[in-house]
């Protein structure tokens, strides 16, 4: 069984790990992902008993109960690059004996669920409505890194979207968990497929003092994009990635995103707090529910 060395999995003097900042009976099963550390509160507000707080950087973490379910709410910070520091830290944290630096025999499956905020692509999907992901697409190169990332990648959705990119970019799409998934739609009106950016202007298409490759032709090919039943929905900067680690390591991923800008009419919402703590109630529901 392989051992981890110091430099490989980095704990803190306390044993807890490294960016995170927690120790192994600190999270629960259930763990809420927010990109901003001041959401943390907004989500926890709803637990019924919040028994642990921590924070390191930008990783805030609260632990508590939602009706007889242990659950955890941590902030991620923006981007797939703090994606990759959090769902590795995470299953570290289920998966390896971190006394002994060895892999644990029986694996742990953490369900691991992203309340966000996005863009949305669509003329319909208006400012202030959720949009949940069915399936993710990364426009960055994250889950490339790691080469077992084929047995999560879609190969046919992949390929659809490099073509509406004019082949620009490699792209890589992951599923998210289908019953979890499932289980959302029952709760929230719009599904679809996430594109997942490394970056907020260009990567999204944004252009203030700066050209970028994805023009609004690209995005118009995007809007257009059918792939089975499904289109594309929003931009954001994190869901790929989770579904793409999360699914490899052997964990059940969702993310749900209030939709703040609408790329097609050019508007913002006027309220977002209001519209991101409705998404965190709904949410709340849903869960308590599983």
């Amino acid at each position: 069984m392989q051992y981890l060395h110091d430099s490989e999995l980095i704990l803190n003097p306390d044993g807890s790990i490294y960016h995170l900042n927690l120790l192994p009976d600190e999270i629960g099963q259930i763990i809420f992902t927010v990109g901003d550390p001041q959401r943390v509160e907004m989500v926890s507000q709803h637990f019924d008993a919040i028994e642990i707080k921590k924070s390191k950087r930008e990783f805030v973490t609260h632990t508590g109960r939602l009706g007889n379910k242990r659950v955890s709410v941590m902030s991620t910070g923006i981007g797939p690059d703090n994606i990759d520091i959090v769902v590795n830290e995470l299953d570290a944290l289920v998966n390896i004996d971190l006394q002994a630096r060895i892999p644990k025999p029986k694996h742990t499956s953490l369900i691991i669920i992203r309340l966000g905020t996005s863009g949305s692509l669509q003329p319909d999907i208006e400012v202030d409505q959720t949009v949940v992901s069915a399936w993710g697409v990364g426009l960055d190169n994250l889950l490339f890194f790691y080469p077992d990332y084929r047995k999560v990648h879609h190969k046919e959705l992949a390929h659809r979207v490099e073509l509406a990119l004019d082949n620009k970019l490699a792209v890589y799409a992951v599923e998210g968990a289908p019953s979890l998934v499932a289980h959302f739609s029952r709760h929230f009106k719009h599904l679809g497929i996430t594109l997942t950016s490394p970056g907020f202007y260009g990567p999204q298409g944004r252009s203030l003092r700066l050209p970028t490759v994805l023009q609004p032709t690209h995005l118009d090919e995007l809007r257009a994009l059918r792939w089975g039943h499904w289109r594309i929905t929003n931009f954001e900067m994190e869901t790929a990635a989770l579904f793409g680690l999360a699914r490899l390591l052997g964990h059940r991923p969702l993310s749900c995103n209030t939709i703040l800008a609408n790329r097609s009419g050019g508007s913002f919402s006027p309220d977002p707090y209001r519209a991101i703590r409705k998404m965190i109630e709904r949410a709340m529901e849903t869960v308590d529910a599983l």
